[in-house]
């Protein structure tokens, strides 16, 4: 028989008062695996990753932990799951990172000399053993995550759940975060990530659920999700000059197919070409070759996951 996911969530809804936060959302996360949930603000992943740590009940549904029923109790699933917060306030900041680390160990159950041996291995485990002694507000964003990413990891559990990890990180420290969880992933974990960075998806999470007021939109691979972008608008870099009359024999060409207007103030080389519904890049492209203007470069002006994202994000 196959191991059950790490991560089960079947048919979870959750009311407050009269507001539907979540609507029958199922999602399955295996071991060893990184599922991207991604959604607009409100659309319910906070509730979600709340849920699936014990910190909320479900108004129906099931969620499981490594097949443990999440609602016999927080204290039948707490060593199974290890959970990185969006902030950074979560930690005291006089305290040293070994110290902050030794208490939250302790509040695990861990005897003194345990909790402390452990602290010290998941410290080296994130890069921060040099620094174990320093207090924590002395810390910079970056180290602060890792430490959050070594807390997590104090009772070897089986699922992390990573929410806005990277969303105020510089792009290195963004960096050396998804590695620390892709190493997480790679030794096993099952990890639950939520970002607003939408593009650090790609090469990073093995797949991804969208939601949308409260409702799975998709499920699916990080290619899968890019199947549904539907680029409209692309930024040119176009060569020669447009003047007035070049502009106005372009509208002529493109007979409302397309709109040319430029991004330079001083009307510049650069130009957003935004086609209309059923009309091809191509022929666009044709239109300013017949008038003698060269497209130098021509890319979408957003990238394939964020138009995906918005398509899907968007009301039917």
């Amino acid at each position: 028989m196959p191991s059950p996911p790490a991560i089960e969530v079947c048919e979870l809804t959750r009311h407050f008062g009269e507001r539907v936060a979540l609507d029958s959302v199922s999602l399955t996360v295996r071991s060893g695996e990184v599922h991207a949930l991604l959604g607009p603000n409100g659309a319910g992943k906070t509730v979600t990753m709340r849920t699936l740590s014990g910190l909320l009940a479900p108004t129906s549904g099931t969620v499981r932990l490594m097949g443990v029923d999440v609602s016999l109790g927080r204290r039948s699933t707490s060593t199974l799951i290890g959970s990185v917060p969006s902030g950074d306030r979560t930690f005291y900041l006089r305290l040293s990172g070994l110290e902050n680390l030794v208490f939250f160990a302790r509040l695990h159950g861990m005897r003194a000399r345990a909790a402390r041996t452990q602290a010290l291995a998941v410290l080296d485990q994130v890069g921060l053993e040099s620094r174990a002694d320093t207090p924590v507000g002395a810390y910079s964003h970056g180290m602060q995550k890792r430490l959050s990413v070594a807390r997590a990891l104090l009772t070897n559990p089986s699922a992390v759940l990573v929410d806005e990890a990277t969303h105020d990180l510089d792009p290195q420290a963004a960096a050396g975060v998804r590695e620390l969880v892709t190493d997480l992933a790679r030794d096993g974990a099952a990890v639950l990530w939520t970002t607003q960075r939408l593009d650090e998806i790609r090469g990073f999470a093995n797949r991804v659920t969208l939601l949308r007021e409260g409702s799975v939109r998709f499920t699916g691979s990080v290619n899968e999700l890019m199947a549904h972008a539907k680029a409209r608008r692309f930024i040119l870099q176009l060569g020669n000059g447009i003047d007035t009359h070049v502009a106005h024999r372009l509208d002529q060409r493109l007979n409302g197919a397309a709109e040319l207007r430029p991004l330079d103030y001083d009307g510049g080389e650069h130009w957003l070409l935004s086609l209309r519904e059923r009309s091809v890049l191509g022929d666009a492209i044709a239109a300013l070759a017949a008038e003698g203007v060269p497209v130098l470069t021509c890319h979408r002006e957003r990238s394939e996951v964020e138009d995906a994202f918005v398509s899907l994000s968007e009301a039917d």
